[in-house]
């Protein structure tokens, strides 16, 4: 499969849609990718790893920017290859990895062959395994492999945001709270002590929660605490001697994982009988601040006609702010649609997102 990289960024995104690439199937187009930026780009050192390709300028500018987009998709759905839609309201391309995340790696890899100049440095890169559990994202192989390939001054990841920069992510965590009773027949219910009613009183405490709101560089997110999962029983005719609720809890940024733990289980200790519950910590991923009032971070903004919001759901931006480095989510299609089988992507999103990332590269944005 050969990639131009110099063709209209719509057109490459339907060419990168072609490519079959769920995750840890990535080698296909990883090498197209890899090609492409070899044969197209000038200026560029480019490493392959895995299924990741890296690719950086040094040409000694003040900035550096961080270009990263994930080159895996979810299982597709029929929608593959790629269909593009005439519409008197504006073109569209449907097709797997449409809107997550191809339309931002083409505009990405449109960039990096067609930028003659640019006034930052740049680096980019494409990894694999986003699409699934963490311990496999390509990203976090980058982190620990070559940590110094992540370093920049301002990191812009091309997540699906609508053409909005959203800015930093939510904290994600899930616990597992459990309790025990005595198992008894139903037909004598009074000789046993029922596990699951027991988790009545945290069910009504989590239904009345009123979530958090909190402003911080003038995006605002919402906090939200959810019973995400029930468990628990034995058979028709037996009072449950164990059951368990799942919580997940999607924390505002200012707030560490620590501190969100720990105001999860003030919320369960609340709760009638809470004291008594178990809680275990299942899974805990850090938010990341929005970062715009950095001055590479506010350029941006100013290139987006002061266009952001707060980032709803955690993305790998956490990890790049972990490491010091203010990141953004910005790229072409509407996140809610993404991974649906008629995932769908504006082509006007996809040029609108090329026009201010190079008016941003290049130092033209009014």
């Amino acid at each position: 499969m050969v990639l131009d990289l110099r063709a209209d960024p719509a057109e490459l995104t339907a060419a990168l849609i072609d490519i079959p690439s769920e995750s840890r199937d990535e080698g296909v187009i990883a090498d197209a990718v890899e090609a492409a930026l070899r044969e197209q780009t000038s200026g560029f050192e480019i490493i392959r790893d895995g299924n990741r390709v890296l690719a950086r300028t040094n040409l000694g500018r003040e900035r550096r920017v961080l270009l990263a987009g994930h080159l895996d998709t979810v299982p597709i759905a029929d929608n593959v290859p790629h269909r593009w839609e005439k519409r008197r309201a504006g073109d569209i391309i449907h097709g797997c990895g449409s809107v997550d995340m191809k339309s931002g790696d083409a505009v990405f890899l449109h960039l990096a062959a067609t930028l003659d100049n640019p006034r930052h440095d740049l680096t980019l890169v494409f990894y694999d395994c986003e699409e699934i559990a963490a311990e496999f994202n390509g990203l976090g192989r980058i982190e620990e492999q070559l940590p110094q390939w992540l370093e920049a001054d301002v990191a812009i990841l091309g997540e699906p945001t609508g053409g909005l920069i959203e800015a930093g992510c939510q904290g994600t965590l899930r616990v597992r709270v459990s309790t025990t009773g005595t198992r008894a027949h139903t037909a004598r219910a009074w000789m046993g002590d029922n596990a699951i009613h027991r988790l009545g009183g945290l069910l009504e405490t989590l239904s009345a929660y009123e979530p958090r709101r909190v402003d911080i560089d003038g995006c605002e997110y919402r906090e939200g605490l959810q019973a995400v999962a029930l468990g628990g029983g034995v058979a028709g005719n037996v009072v449950p001697d164990a059951a368990s609720v799942d919580i997940n809890f999607r924390f505002a940024p200012d707030r560490t994982p620590e501190q969100a733990l720990a105001h999860v289980r003030e919320v369960i200790a609340s709760a009638p009988g809470g004291s008594e519950l178990g809680v275990e910590l299942t899974d805990c991923a850090a938010g990341a601040l929005p970062g715009l009032s950095n001055p590479a971070a506010a350029e941006l903004v100013a290139a987006a006609d002061g266009r952001f919001r707060a980032k709803y759901g955690w993305t790998d931006v956490s990890r790049l702010a972990a490491r010091g480095v203010p990141a953004v989510n910005f790229g072409p299609g509407d996140p809610s649609i993404a991974h649906m089988r008629d995932e769908h992507v504006p082509v006007e999103q996809i040029h609108g997102v090329h026009r201010v990332l190079r008016d941003y590269l290049t130092g033209t944005a009014s």
